[in-house]
Protein backbone atom coordinates (compact mmCIF):
# COMPACT_ATOMS: atom_id res chain seq x y z
CA UNK A 1 0.00 0.00 0.00
CA UNK A 2 1.34 3.41 -0.96
CA UNK A 3 1.89 5.82 1.93
CA UNK A 4 -0.11 9.06 1.76
CA UNK A 5 1.87 12.02 0.42
CA UNK A 6 3.54 14.15 3.06
CA UNK A 7 3.60 17.96 2.98
CA UNK A 8 6.89 19.61 1.97
CA UNK A 9 9.24 20.16 4.94
CA UNK A 10 8.66 23.94 4.87
CA UNK A 11 4.88 23.59 4.84
CA UNK A 12 2.62 22.78 7.80
CA UNK A 13 0.09 19.95 7.61
CA UNK A 14 -3.35 21.11 6.57
CA UNK A 15 -4.92 19.97 9.86
CA UNK A 16 -3.78 18.49 13.17
CA UNK A 17 -6.20 16.07 14.83
CA UNK A 18 -6.76 16.05 18.57
CA UNK A 19 -5.08 12.63 18.79
CA UNK A 20 -1.99 13.93 16.97
CA UNK A 21 -1.89 17.00 19.21
CA UNK A 22 -2.22 14.81 22.32
CA UNK A 23 0.93 12.90 21.38
CA UNK A 24 2.84 16.14 20.90
CA UNK A 25 1.62 17.58 24.22
CA UNK A 26 2.65 14.34 25.96
CA UNK A 27 6.13 14.67 24.46
CA UNK A 28 6.41 18.30 25.59
CA UNK A 29 5.23 17.37 29.09
CA UNK A 30 7.88 14.67 29.42
CA UNK A 31 10.70 16.90 28.13
CA UNK A 32 9.78 20.15 29.91
CA UNK A 33 12.83 20.47 32.15
CA UNK A 34 14.77 23.64 32.88
CA UNK A 35 12.16 25.98 34.31
CA UNK A 36 9.93 28.36 32.37
CA UNK A 37 12.67 29.62 30.03
CA UNK A 38 13.56 26.10 28.93
CA UNK A 39 9.90 25.06 28.67
CA UNK A 40 8.94 28.06 26.53
CA UNK A 41 12.00 27.42 24.33
CA UNK A 42 10.95 23.77 23.92
CA UNK A 43 7.42 24.75 22.88
CA UNK A 44 8.78 27.36 20.49
CA UNK A 45 11.00 24.76 18.84
CA UNK A 46 8.25 22.13 18.64
CA UNK A 47 5.26 24.30 17.68
CA UNK A 48 6.71 27.32 15.83
CA UNK A 49 9.87 26.07 14.15
CA UNK A 50 9.39 22.33 13.69
CA UNK A 51 5.65 21.76 13.26
CA UNK A 52 4.52 25.27 12.21
CA UNK A 53 1.32 25.09 14.22
CA UNK A 54 1.54 28.77 15.20
CA UNK A 55 3.57 31.76 13.96
CA UNK A 56 6.18 33.66 15.94
CA UNK A 57 4.15 36.79 16.64
CA UNK A 58 1.01 34.95 17.71
CA UNK A 59 3.11 32.69 19.94
CA UNK A 60 4.69 35.73 21.63
CA UNK A 61 1.33 37.45 21.98
CA UNK A 62 -0.04 34.39 23.80
CA UNK A 63 3.11 34.22 25.93
CA UNK A 64 2.78 37.89 26.84
CA UNK A 65 -0.74 37.32 28.13
CA UNK A 66 0.35 34.27 30.11
CA UNK A 67 3.16 36.27 31.71
CA UNK A 68 0.63 38.85 32.86
CA UNK A 69 -1.38 36.13 34.62
CA UNK A 70 -0.82 34.60 38.03
CA UNK A 71 0.50 31.08 37.70
CA UNK A 72 3.10 29.24 35.56
CA UNK A 73 3.32 30.97 32.19
CA UNK A 74 4.67 27.94 30.29
CA UNK A 75 1.80 25.68 31.37
CA UNK A 76 -0.74 28.39 30.59
CA UNK A 77 0.86 28.92 27.19
CA UNK A 78 0.32 25.22 26.47
CA UNK A 79 -3.33 25.57 27.51
CA UNK A 80 -3.70 28.66 25.32
CA UNK A 81 -2.30 27.02 22.16
CA UNK A 82 -4.19 23.78 22.83
CA UNK A 83 -7.39 25.83 23.19
CA UNK A 84 -6.69 27.77 19.98
CA UNK A 85 -6.38 24.56 18.01
CA UNK A 86 -8.93 22.23 19.61
CA UNK A 87 -11.15 24.33 21.85
CA UNK A 88 -11.68 23.41 25.52
CA UNK A 89 -10.72 19.73 25.08
CA UNK A 90 -7.42 20.73 23.48
CA UNK A 91 -6.64 23.19 26.27
CA UNK A 92 -7.41 20.63 28.98
CA UNK A 93 -5.27 17.95 27.36
CA UNK A 94 -2.33 20.29 26.77
CA UNK A 95 -2.43 21.70 30.30
CA UNK A 96 -2.90 18.39 32.11
CA UNK A 97 -0.18 16.59 30.16
CA UNK A 98 2.18 19.47 30.95
CA UNK A 99 1.60 18.90 34.68
CA UNK A 100 1.20 15.13 34.99
CA UNK A 101 4.83 13.90 34.64
CA UNK A 102 6.12 16.43 37.17
CA UNK A 103 3.27 15.75 39.58
CA UNK A 104 4.00 12.01 39.61
CA UNK A 105 7.76 12.59 39.92
CA UNK A 106 7.52 15.05 42.81
CA UNK A 107 4.96 12.87 44.59
CA UNK A 108 7.34 9.91 44.46
CA UNK A 109 10.28 12.06 45.61
CA UNK A 110 8.19 13.60 48.42
CA UNK A 111 7.36 10.10 49.70
CA UNK A 112 11.06 9.25 49.60
CA UNK A 113 11.98 12.52 51.33
CA UNK A 114 9.47 12.06 54.15
CA UNK A 115 10.17 8.38 54.70
CA UNK A 116 13.94 8.16 54.26
CA UNK A 117 15.36 11.65 54.73
CA UNK A 118 16.93 10.62 58.03
CA UNK A 119 19.16 8.20 56.16
CA UNK A 120 22.63 9.73 55.96
CA UNK A 121 23.01 9.34 52.21
CA UNK A 122 19.64 11.00 51.46
CA UNK A 123 20.38 13.91 53.80
CA UNK A 124 23.81 14.31 52.21
CA UNK A 125 22.36 14.49 48.70
CA UNK A 126 19.87 17.19 49.69
CA UNK A 127 22.67 19.12 51.40
CA UNK A 128 24.40 19.44 48.03
CA UNK A 129 21.21 20.18 46.12
CA UNK A 130 20.52 23.30 48.20
CA UNK A 131 23.72 24.92 46.96
CA UNK A 132 22.85 24.15 43.35
CA UNK A 133 19.32 25.53 43.72
CA UNK A 134 20.69 28.82 45.00
CA UNK A 135 22.93 29.02 41.93
CA UNK A 136 19.91 28.30 39.71
CA UNK A 137 17.92 31.15 41.29
CA UNK A 138 20.83 33.58 40.82
CA UNK A 139 21.11 32.44 37.20
CA UNK A 140 17.38 33.13 36.80
CA UNK A 141 17.97 36.74 37.88
CA UNK A 142 20.61 37.11 35.19
CA UNK A 143 18.53 35.37 32.50
CA UNK A 144 15.33 37.31 33.15
CA UNK A 145 17.29 40.54 33.54
CA UNK A 146 18.92 40.22 30.12
CA UNK A 147 15.53 39.72 28.50
CA UNK A 148 13.55 42.27 30.50
CA UNK A 149 15.77 45.26 31.28
CA UNK A 150 15.99 46.81 27.84
CA UNK A 151 16.24 50.46 28.92
CA UNK A 152 16.87 52.69 31.95
CA UNK A 153 13.20 52.98 32.84
CA UNK A 154 12.83 49.21 33.14
CA UNK A 155 16.02 48.99 35.21
CA UNK A 156 14.49 51.57 37.55
CA UNK A 157 11.30 49.51 37.86
CA UNK A 158 13.36 46.43 38.79
CA UNK A 159 15.33 48.38 41.39
CA UNK A 160 12.16 49.86 42.89
CA UNK A 161 10.57 46.42 43.12
CA UNK A 162 13.63 45.01 44.92
CA UNK A 163 13.74 47.87 47.43
CA UNK A 164 9.99 47.72 48.06
CA UNK A 165 9.81 43.99 48.74
CA UNK A 166 13.20 43.52 50.43
CA UNK A 167 13.51 46.58 52.66
CA UNK A 168 9.92 47.73 53.15
CA UNK A 169 8.13 44.36 53.08
CA UNK A 170 5.58 45.58 50.53
CA UNK A 171 3.17 42.75 49.72
CA UNK A 172 4.13 40.90 46.56
CA UNK A 173 0.79 41.42 44.74
CA UNK A 174 1.04 45.20 45.24
CA UNK A 175 4.51 45.25 43.69
CA UNK A 176 3.27 43.42 40.60
CA UNK A 177 0.04 45.43 40.34
CA UNK A 178 1.94 48.70 40.72
CA UNK A 179 4.45 47.73 38.03
CA UNK A 180 1.73 46.71 35.58
CA UNK A 181 -0.32 49.86 36.16
CA UNK A 182 2.78 52.03 35.81
CA UNK A 183 3.72 50.41 32.50
CA UNK A 184 0.20 50.70 31.12
CA UNK A 185 -0.02 54.45 31.77
CA UNK A 186 3.67 55.21 31.12
CA UNK A 187 3.30 53.88 27.57
CA UNK A 188 1.07 56.90 26.85
CA UNK A 189 3.64 59.45 28.08
CA UNK A 190 6.94 57.74 27.20
CA UNK A 191 6.10 55.60 24.17
CA UNK A 192 9.76 55.31 23.18
CA UNK A 193 10.34 53.01 26.17
CA UNK A 194 7.43 50.75 25.17
CA UNK A 195 7.31 50.12 21.40
CA UNK A 196 4.01 48.76 20.10
CA UNK A 197 3.97 45.02 19.29
CA UNK A 198 3.51 43.96 15.69
CA UNK A 199 0.70 41.70 14.55
CA UNK A 200 1.42 38.51 12.68
CA UNK A 201 0.58 38.25 8.99
CA UNK A 202 -1.58 35.27 8.19
CA UNK A 203 -2.05 33.47 4.92
CA UNK A 204 0.44 33.00 2.11
CA UNK A 205 2.82 30.17 1.35
CA UNK A 206 4.14 30.02 4.92
CA UNK A 207 0.73 30.02 6.63
CA UNK A 208 0.71 28.00 9.84
CA UNK A 209 -1.88 25.46 10.91
CA UNK A 210 -3.71 28.09 12.98
CA UNK A 211 -3.55 30.57 10.09
CA UNK A 212 -5.20 27.99 7.83
CA UNK A 213 -7.84 27.30 10.45
CA UNK A 214 -8.56 31.03 10.68
CA UNK A 215 -8.85 31.31 6.89
CA UNK A 216 -11.31 28.40 6.90
CA UNK A 217 -13.44 30.03 9.61
CA UNK A 218 -12.55 27.40 12.23
CA UNK A 219 -11.58 29.82 15.02
CA UNK A 220 -15.07 31.01 15.89
CA UNK A 221 -14.49 29.87 19.48
CA UNK A 222 -11.83 32.58 19.87
CA UNK A 223 -14.41 35.38 19.57
CA UNK A 224 -15.46 36.96 22.89
CA UNK A 225 -18.86 35.84 24.18
CA UNK A 226 -20.38 37.00 27.47
CA UNK A 227 -22.68 33.96 27.97
CA UNK A 228 -19.77 31.63 27.32
CA UNK A 229 -17.54 33.59 29.74
CA UNK A 230 -20.19 33.35 32.47
CA UNK A 231 -20.53 29.58 31.98
CA UNK A 232 -16.77 29.08 32.15
CA UNK A 233 -16.44 31.22 35.26
CA UNK A 234 -19.25 29.35 37.03
CA UNK A 235 -17.89 25.88 36.21
CA UNK A 236 -14.26 26.68 37.07
CA UNK A 237 -15.10 28.47 40.31
CA UNK A 238 -17.28 25.52 41.33
CA UNK A 239 -14.47 23.06 40.57
CA UNK A 240 -12.06 25.29 42.49
CA UNK A 241 -14.21 25.52 45.62
CA UNK A 242 -15.80 22.06 45.88
CA UNK A 243 -12.72 20.16 47.17
CA UNK A 244 -12.15 22.74 49.91
CA UNK A 245 -15.80 22.55 50.97
CA UNK A 246 -15.65 18.74 50.97
CA UNK A 247 -12.45 18.68 53.04
CA UNK A 248 -13.99 21.16 55.47
CA UNK A 249 -17.01 18.90 55.90
CA UNK A 250 -14.87 15.79 56.31
CA UNK A 251 -11.99 17.04 58.47
CA UNK A 252 -13.17 20.35 59.89
CA UNK A 253 -12.48 23.92 58.79
CA UNK A 254 -9.29 24.15 60.87
CA UNK A 255 -7.67 21.02 59.40
CA UNK A 256 -4.40 21.30 57.53
CA UNK A 257 -6.12 20.24 54.29
CA UNK A 258 -8.51 23.20 54.41
CA UNK A 259 -5.68 25.53 55.45
CA UNK A 260 -3.63 24.38 52.47
CA UNK A 261 -6.60 24.64 50.12
CA UNK A 262 -7.34 28.21 51.19
CA UNK A 263 -3.70 29.35 51.34
CA UNK A 264 -2.69 27.95 47.96
CA UNK A 265 -5.91 29.25 46.41
CA UNK A 266 -4.80 32.71 47.54
CA UNK A 267 -1.28 32.04 46.26
CA UNK A 268 -2.71 31.00 42.89
CA UNK A 269 -4.17 34.47 42.52
CA UNK A 270 -0.92 36.32 43.31
CA UNK A 271 1.76 34.13 41.68
CA UNK A 272 2.60 36.70 39.01
CA UNK A 273 5.99 36.34 37.35
CA UNK A 274 6.36 32.58 37.70
CA UNK A 275 7.59 30.29 40.44
CA UNK A 276 10.82 32.11 41.31
CA UNK A 277 8.98 35.37 41.95
CA UNK A 278 6.47 33.90 44.41
CA UNK A 279 8.64 31.38 46.26
CA UNK A 280 9.68 33.86 48.93
CA UNK A 281 6.01 34.68 49.60
CA UNK A 282 5.07 31.00 49.86
CA UNK A 283 8.18 30.02 51.83
CA UNK A 284 7.75 32.74 54.45
CA UNK A 285 4.09 31.86 55.04
CA UNK A 286 4.69 28.10 55.06
CA UNK A 287 7.62 28.43 57.45
CA UNK A 288 6.71 31.33 59.71
CA UNK A 289 2.89 31.38 59.71
CA UNK A 290 1.87 27.74 59.41
CA UNK A 291 4.99 25.83 60.52
CA UNK A 292 4.62 23.29 57.72
CA UNK A 293 8.37 23.13 56.99
CA UNK A 294 11.75 24.69 57.76
CA UNK A 295 13.55 27.29 55.56
CA UNK A 296 16.09 24.77 54.31
CA UNK A 297 13.34 22.35 53.35
CA UNK A 298 11.90 24.86 50.89
CA UNK A 299 15.20 24.67 49.04
CA UNK A 300 14.96 20.86 49.12
CA UNK A 301 11.55 21.12 47.50
CA UNK A 302 12.82 23.48 44.82
CA UNK A 303 15.63 21.03 44.16
CA UNK A 304 13.06 18.29 43.57
CA UNK A 305 11.08 20.54 41.24
CA UNK A 306 14.24 21.41 39.28
CA UNK A 307 15.02 17.72 38.71
CA UNK A 308 11.56 16.80 37.36
CA UNK A 309 9.70 17.95 34.24
CA UNK A 310 6.85 20.42 34.47
CA UNK A 311 6.35 23.89 35.95
CA UNK A 312 8.52 24.86 38.91
CA UNK A 313 5.44 25.98 40.82
CA UNK A 314 4.92 22.25 41.45
CA UNK A 315 7.23 22.89 44.41
CA UNK A 316 4.00 23.81 46.24
CA UNK A 317 3.06 20.13 45.99
CA UNK A 318 6.08 19.31 48.15
CA UNK A 319 5.01 21.97 50.67
CA UNK A 320 1.45 20.62 50.73
CA UNK A 321 2.74 17.07 51.20
CA UNK A 322 5.01 17.92 54.13
CA UNK A 323 2.43 20.15 55.81
CA UNK A 324 -0.19 17.42 55.78
CA UNK A 325 2.35 14.69 56.59
CA UNK A 326 3.21 16.54 59.82
CA UNK A 327 -0.42 17.41 60.67
CA UNK A 328 -2.28 14.32 59.44
CA UNK A 329 -5.70 15.10 61.00
CA UNK A 330 -6.22 11.48 62.04
CA UNK A 331 -5.04 9.87 58.80
CA UNK A 332 -1.94 7.77 58.28
CA UNK A 333 0.92 10.21 57.76
CA UNK A 334 1.79 9.14 54.20
CA UNK A 335 -1.88 9.11 53.16
CA UNK A 336 -2.32 12.57 54.66
CA UNK A 337 0.74 13.77 52.74
CA UNK A 338 -0.66 12.47 49.44
CA UNK A 339 -4.03 14.12 50.13
CA UNK A 340 -2.29 17.39 50.98
CA UNK A 341 -0.25 17.22 47.77
CA UNK A 342 -3.30 16.51 45.60
CA UNK A 343 -5.29 19.30 47.26
CA UNK A 344 -2.47 21.78 46.75
CA UNK A 345 -1.99 20.91 43.09
CA UNK A 346 -5.75 21.06 42.43
CA UNK A 347 -6.26 24.56 43.84
CA UNK A 348 -3.03 25.77 42.22
CA UNK A 349 -3.85 24.70 38.67
CA UNK A 350 -7.64 24.93 38.33
CA UNK A 351 -7.28 28.75 38.24
CA UNK A 352 -4.72 28.42 35.42
CA UNK A 353 -7.38 26.90 33.17
CA UNK A 354 -9.87 29.54 34.29
CA UNK A 355 -7.60 32.44 33.30
CA UNK A 356 -7.04 31.01 29.82
CA UNK A 357 -10.54 29.80 28.98
CA UNK A 358 -12.07 33.01 30.33
CA UNK A 359 -9.60 35.62 29.09
CA UNK A 360 -8.00 34.24 25.93
CA UNK A 361 -10.85 35.26 23.57
CA UNK A 362 -10.57 38.85 24.75
CA UNK A 363 -6.78 38.77 24.48
CA UNK A 364 -7.06 37.48 20.91
CA UNK A 365 -9.15 40.56 20.21
CA UNK A 366 -6.45 42.79 21.76
CA UNK A 367 -3.52 41.62 19.67
CA UNK A 368 -1.17 44.54 19.08
CA UNK A 369 -2.39 46.65 22.01
CA UNK A 370 0.47 48.89 23.21
CA UNK A 371 -0.81 49.28 26.78
CA UNK A 372 -1.03 45.52 27.32
CA UNK A 373 2.49 45.01 26.01
CA UNK A 374 3.81 47.85 28.20
CA UNK A 375 2.17 46.38 31.30
CA UNK A 376 3.87 43.06 30.52
CA UNK A 377 7.27 44.70 30.10
CA UNK A 378 6.95 46.51 33.43
CA UNK A 379 5.79 43.40 35.29
CA UNK A 380 8.66 41.37 33.85
CA UNK A 381 11.11 44.08 34.95
CA UNK A 382 9.60 44.06 38.45
CA UNK A 383 9.98 40.27 38.54
CA UNK A 384 13.75 40.74 38.16
CA UNK A 385 13.78 42.71 41.41
CA UNK A 386 11.49 40.20 43.11
CA UNK A 387 13.65 37.22 42.10
CA UNK A 388 16.75 39.10 43.24
CA UNK A 389 15.09 39.40 46.66
CA UNK A 390 14.34 35.68 46.56
CA UNK A 391 17.97 34.84 45.81
CA UNK A 392 19.08 37.00 48.73
CA UNK A 393 16.56 35.35 51.09
CA UNK A 394 17.54 31.83 50.01
CA UNK A 395 21.23 32.65 50.01
CA UNK A 396 21.22 33.85 53.61
CA UNK A 397 19.30 30.76 54.76
CA UNK A 398 21.63 28.40 52.90
CA UNK A 399 24.88 29.92 54.10
CA UNK A 400 23.79 30.82 57.67
CA UNK A 401 21.92 28.68 60.17
CA UNK A 402 20.33 31.72 61.88
CA UNK A 403 18.96 34.83 60.10
CA UNK A 404 17.17 37.46 62.17
CA UNK A 405 14.86 40.20 60.92
CA UNK A 406 15.22 43.69 62.38
CA UNK A 407 12.74 46.52 61.93
CA UNK A 408 13.70 50.21 62.10
CA UNK A 409 10.42 52.01 61.57
CA UNK A 410 9.08 50.87 58.19
CA UNK A 411 12.50 49.58 57.20
CA UNK A 412 13.14 45.81 57.43
CA UNK A 413 16.64 44.36 57.53
CA UNK A 414 17.74 40.71 57.38
CA UNK A 415 20.66 40.20 59.75
CA UNK A 416 22.55 36.88 59.57
CA UNK A 417 24.26 35.61 62.71
CA UNK A 418 27.85 35.41 61.48
CA UNK A 419 28.82 32.84 64.10
CA UNK A 420 26.40 30.43 62.38
CA UNK A 421 28.15 30.61 58.99
CA UNK A 422 28.18 27.20 57.31
CA UNK A 423 31.51 27.14 55.49
CA UNK A 424 30.74 23.90 53.65
CA UNK A 425 27.47 25.28 52.27
CA UNK A 426 29.21 28.49 51.22
CA UNK A 427 31.92 26.54 49.36
CA UNK A 428 29.36 24.27 47.68
CA UNK A 429 27.35 27.32 46.60
CA UNK A 430 30.45 28.95 45.17
CA UNK A 431 31.25 25.74 43.29
CA UNK A 432 27.73 25.52 41.89
CA UNK A 433 27.88 29.13 40.70
CA UNK A 434 31.22 28.51 39.01
CA UNK A 435 29.71 25.47 37.28
CA UNK A 436 26.71 27.49 36.06
CA UNK A 437 28.38 30.79 35.14
CA UNK A 438 32.03 30.05 34.41
CA UNK A 439 31.94 26.56 32.94
CA UNK A 440 28.36 26.68 31.56
CA UNK A 441 27.63 23.11 32.65
CA UNK A 442 23.87 23.61 32.59
CA UNK A 443 21.20 22.71 35.10
CA UNK A 444 21.21 18.86 35.05
CA UNK A 445 24.96 18.47 35.43
CA UNK A 446 25.20 21.23 38.04
CA UNK A 447 22.49 19.55 40.11
CA UNK A 448 24.14 16.14 39.77
CA UNK A 449 27.63 17.40 40.66
CA UNK A 450 26.37 19.43 43.62
CA UNK A 451 24.42 16.46 44.97
CA UNK A 452 27.50 14.24 44.59
CA UNK A 453 29.77 16.82 46.24
CA UNK A 454 27.35 17.31 49.14
CA UNK A 455 27.04 13.55 49.63
CA UNK A 456 30.81 13.10 49.56
CA UNK A 457 31.34 15.86 52.11
CA UNK A 458 28.70 14.61 54.54
CA UNK A 459 29.74 10.98 54.27
CA UNK A 460 33.44 11.72 54.70
CA UNK A 461 33.39 14.45 57.37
Amino acid sequence: MTAPPQPPPDQPPARVTLAQATRVWARIGLLSFGGPAGQVALMHEELVERRKWIDEDRFLHALNYCMLLPGPEAQQLAVYIGWLMHRTAGGLIAGLLFILPGFLGILALSLLYAGFRELTVVAAIFFGLKAAVLAVVVEAVQRIGKRALKNRLLVGIAAAAFVAICFFDVAFPWVIFGAGAFGFFASKYWPAFFPAPQLAKSGGAQATVIDQMAAAGELAHTRPSTPRALRIAAVCLLLWALPILGLSAGFGPSSVFVQEGVFFSKAAVVTFGGAYAVLAYIAQRAVETYGWLQPGEMLDGLGLAETTPGPLILVVQFVGFLGAYRHPAGLATMLAGVLGAVTTVWVTFVPCFLWIFLGAPYIEALRGHRGLSAALSSITAAVVGVVLNLSLWFGLHVVFHVVDERHIGPLRLMAPAWRTLDVASALLTLGAMLAMFRFKLGLPRTLALSAAAGAAFKLIV
